[in-house]
């Protein structure tokens, strides 16, 4: 397979291991049912035991990593056939438009990920990975798995165009000028910062979108896992009605609003965009690194001009 492909894998997979344990505080502080009544408002008590800060991670591992290497391998091709038939070397537009069909093929990766990640993390006993998804396997079958795809969907597309995007300007206003001579560690530092401002963005950019999703797959799951009606069908309550359907993403946003108001939709963000920094200036240097050692990265381009 193609370097870029191996690059975003390794890379991805890397992200979901150092990003994990924040991500986790991410999702508990969006989700509504889950979470009003489990866990405590404290940060550091999110975590009940060291099992908390790899809660959910068998499926990103797996998952991002696939997803990773598909956004890199569709980004850099759309790119590349974009600048190409628009006769021009590059330029941000062709950069965020690259990165948006990028995002919008991770799809297909991304949406069960998610979903079994999101309700890994807020339940309150959690099973593996595996677990949820046999059981959501067996209750709904494939379209159980994709969930909130849509949402999810527009979320990705977005974010990858601004994520692709702000990197690239992040590198231009950093960039040497004419004749000045940049070291490795110069040029490293550049590479971590980029990446980090390029995932603050990126968030700011779509996480409304991320907290009504993040809401859409995990709605019902207030009294675990084991007894969640996303997990198997629901029987009617102690008065006979029959259980509350899960809605779309377009009433979640709605009840999210009528709940705390515009607020909501963005709580999170600040221990998000931490995340986001930490998590994304990994990615981003271990993907250069990558890049560089199979002799496809900017240094060895470079060289042999």
């Amino acid at each position: 397979m193609s370097a870029d492909f191996w690059a975003g894998y390794v890379s991805g997979a890397v992200g979901i291991i150092i990003g994990n344990p924040l991500d986790l505080i991410k999702v508990r502080l969006q989700a509504r049912d889950a979470i009003a009544v489990q866990a405590p408002s404290s940060y550091v008590r999110q975590f009940e035991g060291l099992a908390s800060l790899v809660t959910g991670t068998a499926a990103p591992i797996l998952g991002y990593g696939a997803l990773n290497a598909l956004l890199f391998v569709s980004y850099n091709r759309t790119e590349a056939a974009l600048n190409q038939a628009l006769s021009v070397q590059q330029s941000l537009w062709t950069t965020w438009l690259a990165g948006a069909v990028g995002g919008l093929a991770t799809w297909v990766v991304s949406t069960p990920t998610e979903l079994i990640k999101c309700r890994a993390q807020v339940a309150a006993s959690p099973p593996s990975s595996l677990e949820i998804a046999r059981r959501v396997w067996r209750a709904e079958g494939v379209r159980g798995l994709y969930f909130g795809g849509t949402v999810t969907a527009l979320r990705d597309s977005i974010g990858y165009g601004f994520y692709f995007w702000s990197y690239q300007l992040a590198t231009q206003w950093l960039a040497a000028g004419p004749g000045q001579q940049v070291s490795p560690q110069q040029e490293a530092v550049k590479v971590l910062v980029c990446g980090g401002v390029s995932g603050i963005v990126t968030w700011a950019s779509i996480f409304p979108l991320d907290v009504i999703k993040t809401r859409v797959q995990t709605q019902g799951l207030g009294l675990g896992a084991e007894t969640s009606p996303l997990l198997r069908p629901a029987a009617p309550d102690s008065r006979g009605l029959p259980p509350a359907r899960r809605v779309g993403a377009i009433q979640v946003a709605k009840d999210t609003y009528r709940e705390g108001g515009i607020r909501l939709f963005f709580r999170g963000l600040a221990i998000c965009s931490l995340r986001a920094f930490v998590v994304n200036a990994v990615q981003w240097a271990v993907y250069d690194w990558m890049m560089y050692e199979l002799g496809h990265g900017r240094k060895k381009s470079s060289d042999a001009l």
